[in-house]
């Protein structure tokens, strides 16, 4: 039989569990009224321009559901963490969002390279995800089925590169200067090759360099021994920026060329008037009138006082795509969400998007000029 001393600490020691429980519990309910999602932007960086885009739009979105509420009134809240472009901060950042965060899926990374590190790491958790960005086809392919995109892929892009080239810029011969350590600009530059050549043209040289680079002119001065008439640059605006300079410097005057990775504000505060007669894909224009361009630019604009690039646009669809996937499925059930993503058939900011079987979006492209320090609506390109 317990003393009057010991069942009194006995029956402390369950008051004070009752009471802890209780706060449990009522943690637990709270957290239910929240839908957490992990985003893994570049916030910091040699690309943080792209990231704080990224999350500027996924903060309109968040804004714009949490009016409602999804689910019974559930409220969206994205997680972010900085992966500052670097693949293993993008891994690690990745589990600590699934493992301590509990986020039902992920949206990001920005760059190919992070969004490879990432892939595997959400596929074994069974955790959905959606790159707005990554262009790479092995981002999708190697990720598994738990990873999507809402972005074009570089064998569109790089046969768009191309054909633009030949058909509308008449183009016979053709310089690439890629870095050849980054899977983007590697993807691009090999795709565009082979596109450009089978449209009867001659890539007459393939120059690479390694990331961080600054110094370009003993490959710019072995292009410019063979008279090209467009120089594909396939990289991101920084780096892209120095290399127009140098090229222009040394004579170069071929028309440059480029991906979705020019996109920025700073492509012409690096490079200046050398980028000017440049054109880039990319995955929507401004100036284009349709409702969903409209409206996400006057709410983005309302809010950040700028006209948000495609880092943006592509990044709100992201979302958006897997928002509406959460809704459709009726739960945050994983399973349930990767179903739904797969099922996608909406017009969105970048277009009209349904996926192939490798879960890459089918949309179209927009080709953007660089001219007098602006972007300027050359055509679109429909798949």
């Amino acid at each position: 039989m317990l003393s009057k001393k010991l069942l009194a600490s006995v029956l402390s020691i369950t008051l004070l569990g009752a009471i802890f429980t209780g706060c449990g519990a009522k943690t637990t309910t709270e957290e239910s009224n929240e839908i957490k999602i992990g985003a893994i932007l570049p916030l910091t960086g040699d690309i943080a321009t792209f990231g704080q885009s990224a999350k500027n739009a996924l903060e309109i979105l968040a804004e714009e559901y949490n009016k409602e509420g999804i689910l019974d009134g559930k409220k969206i809240t994205f997680v972010y963490e900085d992966d500052e472009n670097k693949p293993a901060n993008s891994a690690t950042v990745a589990q600590k969002l699934i493992n301590n965060d509990k986020v039902v899926a992920l949206v990001g990374s920005i760059a190919s390279s992070c969004s490879l590190s990432v892939g595997p790491i959400a596929a074994d958790a069974k955790i959905p995800m959606i790159t707005p960005t990554s262009t790479n086809p092995k981002v999708t392919t190697e990720g598994g089925e738990y990873v999507f995109r809402a972005c074009f892929i570089d064998p569109f892009q790089g046969t768009v590169l191309a054909k633009f080239s030949s058909e509308d810029l008449g183009a016979k011969k053709a310089a690439v200067l890629y870095d050849v350590a980054n899977d983007y600009s590697v993807g691009l530059a090999e795709y565009f090759k082979k596109s450009f050549e089978e449209a009867g043209g001659e890539v007459v040289a393939f120059e690479t360099y390694n990331t961080g680079d600054a110094d370009f002119n003993a490959q710019l001065t072995n292009i410019k021994a063979t008279s090209p008439d467009v120089l594909l640059l396939p990289d991101y605006y920084n780096t892209v920026g120095l290399i127009a300079k140098q090229a222009r410097s040394l004579g170069i005057d071929a028309a440059l060329l480029g991906g979705d990775g020019w996109d920025s504000p700073d492509l012409f505060a690096v490079g200046g008037d050398a980028i000017n007669n440049g054109y880039f894909s990319n995955h929507y224009s401004p100036d284009d009138d349709s409702k969903e361009v409209v409206d996400f630019i006057a709410a983005y604009n309302a809010a950040y006082n700028e006209t948000p690039d495609a880092l943006a646009a592509l990044s709100y669809d992201a979302g958006k795509i897997l928002i509406e996937a959460i809704i459709s499925a009726g739960s945050t059930d994983a399973d349930a969400i990767k179903d739904a993503l797969a099922a996608t058939d909406g017009t969105f900011v970048s277009g009209s998007i349904t996926y192939d079987a490798d879960r890459n979006p089918i949309k179209g492209a927009v080709i953007i000029k660089t001219e007098d320090g602006k972007q300027v609506f050359e055509k679109k390109v429909n798949p």
